[in-house]
């Protein structure tokens, strides 16, 4: 396994210098953030572009690998979360251009993960939703199996704010749906992050049993259920007032049982993490502290 960070927490910081900073503090792998370059405010977590993929050429990118390499880190993915079920269609078409641009500049790099969501349509029912990405999905799975790159679905149900409620912004979050995915989409896998699973009360070794084999990526996050906020606003709240992120180790996953299925599972690849925790948030240096303090917990694990 490889100890990595996912770059989105380091919006104005140059991809060199996270780089260089990672690996001085024992990260081998990043998980590189690749919104499109635009002005304004952004979502929280959502927005960071440290690759510009828009006319990404094999020369620039061959440049950049190799800057990587200098600094001494690997990449295990380019990351970008979008909604590709939208239900409007502008939105919809502009952010699956964008995505095939990623899966484009993948390609030119040699890395052969690029992170993503299913999406979903918050007013539509599961199943509503799962016929309309059965519908739009093929062409962008071909479009990356062709450049030799592997879409990997992340499990999180995007539902954190009021304008996700009630279904969320992303359907690839529960068993049912995931063995549908990989029927029905060969060569996708899976990018896990065991902290979505927490809040949903889903059974986490059982999960990493079913799935680990698809397991293509792994995000590293922690989750406190708040357990004042579920007794406020009760589970028809869907998480919203009472799912905390965390960094790991400060939240109520069990590291040792995660690791454990993993290397039971067979996986062997990244264990990037994605920092989300606010306690950690307002300075460059409090984010970096994050980062270091899931680093010391969870690199006894890695091998």
């Amino acid at each position: 396994m490889q100890l990595g960070l996912l770059t989105a927490p380091f919006p104005d910081t140059p991809l060199a210098e996270v780089a260089r900073w990672a690996a001085a503090n024992g990260f081998g792998t990043l998980e590189i953030a690749c919104w499109p370059r635009a002005s304004g405010p952004t979502r929280r977590y959502a927005g960071t572009s440290h690759v510009d993929v828009e006319g990404l050429t094999a020369g620039a990118a061959k440049e950049l690998t190799a800057q990587l390499a200098e600094a001494g880190v690997q990449v295990s993915a380019l990351g970008y979360y979008p909604n590709p079920l939208h239900p409007d269609a502008a939105h919809r078409e502009a952010v699956t251009a964008h995505l095939r641009r990623v899966i484009d500049a993948a390609a030119l790099m040699g890395v052969g993960v690029v992170n993503t969501f299913v999406g979903g349509n918050r007013a539509l029912n599961i199943e509503e939703n799962w016929a309309e990405a059965a519908r739009v999905w093929p062409a962008t799975v071909a479009h990356a199996r062709d450049r030799g790159v592997t879409l990997a679905f992340e499990n999180c149900p995007m539902i954190f704010s009021h304008d996700e409620w009630p279904g969320g912004h992303n359907i690839a979050y529960n068993p049912r749906i995931w063995r549908r995915i990989l029927e029905s989409w060969p060569g996708v896998g899976m990018n896990f992050d065991p902290s979505h699973l927490v809040w949903q009360m889903i059974d986490i070794p059982r999960f990493i049993r079913e799935f680990g084999p698809h397991m293509v990526h792994v995000h590293a996050k922690d989750l406190t259920v708040d357990r004042e906020g579920l007794y406020e606003n009760g589970i028809m709240s869907l998480g919203m007032g009472w799912q905390v992120p965390r960094m790991p180790g400060l939240g109520d996953i069990a590291w040792a049982t995660v690791f454990a299925g993993l290397y039971r599972a067979g996986y062997d690849g990244p264990i990037v993490i994605e920092h989300e925790d606010r306690t950690f948030e307002g300075s460059e240096d409090r984010v970096r502290r994050g980062f270091l303090l899931a680093r010391d917990v969870l690199s006894p694990y890695i091998r």
